[in-house]
């Protein structure tokens, strides 16, 4: 990240309604934005910004992401709005702040990383980081020094489009071409256009192995051990 932006309006993600009004309180407070909305789930997020856009309305300055959402798995979300928003920065609050699960959210296109615990000033430090144009990381945050198979997952995925994504997770879930061209009403052909896709930029050779990768961007291989 290396462009500067004024941010001014805010969408937050997070299905805890406490937590949600608190944070906005937080953001007016702290990070100087005038507007701030709240989404329970990531569906209802891209819902609102699809009619948004449909309406000819500008969409928010900044997301804020929660990453443990019910209607997600792993990074899903993240990958999914990074892109829906080529060119809005996504602020990821996460009680998962350890350096393997910050380091996967910069690699799918996060533009910070606030734990859930942090302080006002941490968020007024992270807003200052995110309008110069730099990515923000909490303290004691120390990268990684090579890329994990779970980052080089997540890089690959982070490459789909917004369709090819959708049908990658129809996959995931078992739905034959036939299915997902019911459900996503597009011709059959299509989907296996896509699907030729998805494993071209996934790099791998069967449906099943691009099933594998995408494991690879849950929460359970992210966390500590122990």
């Amino acid at each position: 990240m290396t462009e500067a932006h004024q941010l001014t309006t805010a969408l937050i993600v997070d299905d805890h309604p406490l937590f949600c009004d608190a944070l906005a309180m937080t953001l007016k407070a702290v990070a100087g934005l005038s507007r701030v909305e709240t989404a329970d789930c990531l569906e209802a997020a891209i819902d609102r910004l699809d009619a948004g856009e449909a309406h000819g309305t500008a969409g928010p300055d900044v997301v804020v992401l929660d990453l443990n959402l019910p209607d997600v798995n792993g990074l899903e979300g993240l990958i999914r709005l990074r892109q829906l928003l080529r060119a809005t920065p996504i602020l990821v609050v996460s009680s998962m702040a350890d350096n393997r699960m910050i380091s996967a959210c910069l690699q799918a296109g996060a533009a910070g990383f606030v734990p859930k615990h942090a302080g006002r000033e941490v968020f007024r430090t992270a807003f200052e980081a995110l309008r110069a144009g730099r990515v923000f990381t909490p303290e004691g945050y120390v990268a990684l020094g090579s890329v994990s198979l779970q980052e080089a997952a997540i890089s690959r995925l982070a490459l789909l489009t917004r369709q090819q994504t959708r049908i990658l997770q129809l996959i995931c879930e078992g739905k034959l071409n036939k299915q997902i061209a019911y459900e996503l009403t597009i011709a059959e052909t299509t989907v296996k256009a896509h699907v030729t896709a998805i494993m071209r930029k996934l790099g791998v050779q069967s449906r099943t192995q691009a099933v594998l990768l995408a494991g690879e961007a849950n929460f359970s291989s992210l966390l500590p051990e122990g």
